[in-house]
This record gives structure tokens, sequence and C-alpha cells, in this order.
């Protein structure tokens, strides 16, 4: 009788030693920090951990690409449990901040073959994010919505492996979220399909993954929507519509009006494609995107 009771004393132990393991475990979870360099792998965090809690996304003006970190935002990186990043030399600040290797998660690792080369290099400065340059690899991936579902798979595979929530949660979410970016992607090939010669400007150059996935032929031009071109800027697009004679231009952001009237004196509609490096004022990534798509219906209807 004694032995047994030993040993029915011993379960008990065990049972409430693995209970407390639970508990420290889910504690552990709600208390883990996921800090994204941009919106669009901010959301896609949230979208897969179904934990809004848990992620973070600094509050910056203007294009993510061109932040410049405080010491406070350096701060909470380096408390950070992992930090998603966008790679192709998109966070130029990492050269110069001390963080450790291993929370940092290069979310397009897996497709770095297919990066974009950009041939030229042009700095300017306009907007709250002032002088900065389009040089080096071409860095919004996520208009290449595969590209946007192997970013996703990145973030939900790290968090599967540091047993952030549950494994068949997780899966289930990210396929959720991928069906969401392939609906994107097949109306987009609906929308371009057959229209690979129809000449296009860009406001700025940051369309190449949309364009190479979708074929479609854009130019980019060097202009801000909330400034108005310059007259050199004007006669550089009227040299460019000779030899490309678009009739329209995808805008990041709402233009000037002033800018829309004299692009339609020219015969040059506007639309507006928001890239959502940053979080939008209204909504959020797919509400956003689906705009986006509606918007560029315009040019093909």
């Amino acid at each position: 009788m004694g032995k047994n009771l030993i040993l029915f004393f011993l379960m008990l132990l065990f049972i409430s030693l693995i209970g407390c393991t639970q508990v420290e475990q889910q504690i552990d979870d709600d208390n883990i920090k996921i800090l994204s360099t941009n919106y669009p792998l901010n959301y896609f965090a949230k979208r897969i951990s179904g934990n809004d809690n848990i992620n973070f996304f600094p509050s910056m003006d203007g294009d993510p690409a061109f932040w410049e970190p405080s010491p406070e935002d350096i701060t909470n990186m380096q408390e950070s449990d992992i930090i998603l990043i966008n790679g192709a030399s998109y966070e130029k600040w990492l050269t110069s901040v001390s963080l450790p290797q291993r929370k940092i998660i290069d979310t397009s690792n897996v497709f770095e073959s297919q990066l974009i080369v950009m041939e030229e290099s042009v700095d300017h400065a306009h907007g709250p994010s002032g002088d900065h340059s389009h040089s080096g690899t071409a860095f919004t991936k996520w208009l290449d919505f595969n590209q946007a579902a192997f970013q996703a798979k990145a973030i939900k595979d790290v968090m599967i492996k540091q047993n952030i929530g549950d494994e068949k949660d997780l899966n289930e979410n990210f396929q959720n979220l991928v069906n969401d970016l392939e609906e994107l992607d097949t109306r987009i090939h609906e929308i371009a399909d057959g229209n690979s010669e129809v000449a296009l400007l860009a406001s700025h150059p940051v369309y190449q993954y949309f364009a190479r996935r979708y074929n479609l032929n854009i130019e980019a031009v060097m202009w801000e929507p909330d400034s108005f071109p310059e007259p050199n800027q004007w006669e550089e697009l009227y040299d460019l519509v000779k030899i490309h004679p678009a009739k329209y231009m995808i805008w990041e952001g709402e233009p000037l009006q002033e800018s829309i009237n004299k692009l339609e004196e020219m015969g040059i509609k506007s639309i507006v494609f928001d890239p959502l490096g940053n979080r939008p004022d209204e909504g959020d990534f797919m509400d956003g995107m689906n705009q986006n798509v509606d918007n560029l219906e315009e040019i093909f209807k």
C-alpha cells in the first residue's frame, strides 16, 4: 500500500510539472516580439500568427525603404525575438546597426536568384524621406504576389520552428493568406493578359517585379505625387512619350490635381497603384491591393 501511495504522489507531481511547463510556454508565446521592417511583412505576420499583440511595425513617415531607425528603434529591434526583413538592400541601415544575426529572417532568400538589379542609379530629394537613391536591387518584391506568398511562407516557417502558436493554426492561417494573394494574382493576370504591348508610365521606379510578373510594358520617371514636376522633368517626359507613347501614368499615391491636369493635356490619364510599403491611412493590405487592382482595370477596359 505504501509503495502504491508513493507512486500515486509521483504521478500527481509529474502531472503538475507538465501543467506548469505548458503555462510557462503559453506565457512565453504571449510575450514574444516579432518586428517587421515594412508594412506588408507586418500584415503577413499578423495574418499567419493570428495575434496582433506580438507583431510590431515601427511608426515612420514615407517609404520604409528609406527609413533611418532612431536609437529607440534600434533598441526595440535588439529586444525583439524575430526581425523580419525584406532583404535585397531594402534595409540599408542594417550595415550600420548591431543586431544578432540569429534573429534576422530574410523573407526573400528563397527567390534570391530572381531579384532584379537596377541598371541605373538616380538620386533625388522629395517628401518626408528626404534625399534617397534608387539603385542596387529592386525591392518592392511583394508586388509580384507569387513572391509575396514565398515571403509569407518564410514567416510561417520561422513561427513553426520557434513554436509560436499552434502549428495547425499557423498552416491554416498561412493558407488563407495565400488564397487571398492568389486571388489578386489571378485578377491581375486576367486584366493584363494580351496587353503586353500597351505602353504605360510609372511615376517612380518601384514596379519592376509587378511589370515582370504580369508582363506589363512600364517605363518609369522619377516624380513624387505630392510635388509638381520641374520644367526639366516635363521635358524628359515629352521626349520619353515620343518613343513610348503611353496613355496612362501609374502613381504610388494620389497626385496633385495640377499634375493630373497637365498630363491630361498630353493625353495621359492618371491612376494610383499604391505599393503599400507603409501602413495605409484606411483599411489593410488586402483592402488597398484590391483597390489598386480596381484602379488598374480602367487602363485595359
